[in-house]
């Protein structure tokens, strides 16, 4: 399905696939031989989301544009079942596997892998070739790769990369109430969307 949100309507090249299932809503641009298969979800809410040659977005998949945080996915890059990637870069070749999560800021090189379940947290730089293994979260610029279980050193990192400031253009003391209802009123925005195609 493709949707029209905000004003802006999905560009398809003509040898691009979206599966009958998938939404592509907003300022989205597919490139010649991209993939998009069921289930996916890419949706430009308000940044956009470019997609190059050849690349392949795989079922249930969610690809998001975030406000300062367009998506640019680079050619023949895959992005896994189930993965998400969320305000991100990924360069030319890259891999995202089923499940990995990719969050605003962020940079994956050319050629890089994210493997099942890995985590590359805001605004952490993963250079061109790198391997971030299985379940594994990368955090910094340049990344460091931890074991989920080592919460204290990836926090004491995280903490640097402003997630709240970089998510939700909020303050470090911002409540979840305040973030809630600025975010439901953000989102309202698709009262207006329209079905294109």
């Amino acid at each position: 399905m493709l949707i029209e949100h905000r004003g802006s309507a999905p560009i398809i090249a003509d040898s691009a696939y979206v599966a009958a299932t998938a939404v592509v809503s907003g300022a989205v641009t597919l490139g010649e031989g991209v993939r998009v298969l069921h289930g996916a979800v890419l949706s430009a809410e308000d940044g956009a989301i470019t997609v190059g040659a050849n690349s392949i977005v795989m079922e249930n998949a969610l690809v998001r544009g975030r406000a300062g945080h367009d998506v640019q996915l680079g050619e023949s890059v895959m992005v896994g079942p189930h993965a998400h990637v969320n305000g991100a870069v990924v360069g030319d070749g890259a891999f995202v596997a089923t499940g990995a999560s990719l969050f605003p800021g962020s940079t994956v090189g050319a050629g890089a892998e994210v493997r099942i379940n890995a985590v590359v947290q805001v605004n952490t730089a993963v250079a061109a070739g790198t391997v971030v293994p299985i379940g594994l979260v990368a955090v910094g610029s340049p990344a460091q790769l931890f074991p989920s279980d080592r919460h204290d050193e990836i926090w004491a990192i995280q903490q640097t990369l402003n997630f709240v400031g970089t998510v939700y253009g909020a303050g470090p003391d911002t409540t979840m109430a305040e973030l809630m209802s600025a975010q439901s009123d953000f989102y309202g925005a698709h009262r207006a969307d329209r079905v294109v195609g």
